[in-house]
């Protein structure tokens, strides 16, 4: 059974930060590139960060650039979302998102989890 489980969300004051884990477990996670989304109450899930499978290619959102790292360690099977200076638009549900290099339609995605920028 293939699982991505995320964690790390909670509650941060402006110019905090949060580091989110992206788990998986029931595949071959080097196969897969992994990106977050986030969906903030009312809007659309946007891309915030992805990273290759392999690791060496990462891109981001622009609101998210020099302030958010997205990192793999495959050893472990586990994606990281590093959050500095958070902003109260970095509100909402971040979701971890694999997607195989080669079968595009082998697609996996975790529930989410909460994460609020408020003072």
């Amino acid at each position: 059974q293939v699982q991505l489980v995320e964690s790390g969300g909670g509650l941060v004051q402006p110019g905090g930060s949060l580091r989110l884990s992206c788990a998986a477990s029931g595949l071959v996670f080097s196969a897969f590139d992994v990106s977050w989304y986030r969906q903030a109450p009312g809007k659309e899930r946007e891309l915030v960060a992805n990273i290759t499978s392999r690791g060496n290619s990462a891109n981001y959102e622009d609101s998210v650039k020099g302030r958010f790292t997205i990192s793999r360690d495959d050893a472990r099977n586990v994606v990281a979302l590093q959050m500095n200076s958070l902003k109260s638009e970095d509100t909402g549900v971040y979701y971890c998102e694999g997607r195989h290099v080669n079968y595009f339609m082998i697609e996996y995605w975790g529930r989410g989890t909460q994460v609020t920028v408020s003072s």
